[in-house]
């Protein structure tokens, strides 16, 4: 089982999910949506693609781009479809 959790919230659990380059990406499906809105930041990974972000906020505090996927990936990394994967102090573990 992995968890995503911010301010004590869980943000995404599930015992499915892809490791890449040491981060957990979580089924989108496996998200608390309460939680996320997308952000308008992008960025763009020379073998994942571009990458599209969400602002994460819980209790009225924000946490932008503090959660990112790739809409589209390119074919190396396939697997991470329709995956999140979080940073900036969001608290991951499995």
């Amino acid at each position: 089982m992995a968890k995503a959790v911010w301010k004590n919230k869980i943000l995404a659990e599930s015992d499915t999910f892809e490791v890449v380059e040491g981060n957990i990406y979580f089924p989108a499906d496996a998200l608390n949506r309460e939680f996320f809105s997308e952000s308008d930041h992008q960025s763009n990974c020379p073998w994942k693609g571009m990458a599209h972000y969400y602002l994460v906020t819980v209790d009225g505090e924000e946490n932008p781009d503090a959660a990112w996927y790739y809409p589209d990936p390119k074919r190396a990394a396939e697997n991470i479809r329709d995956h999140v994967a979080f940073w900036r102090g969001v608290e991951v573990s499995q």
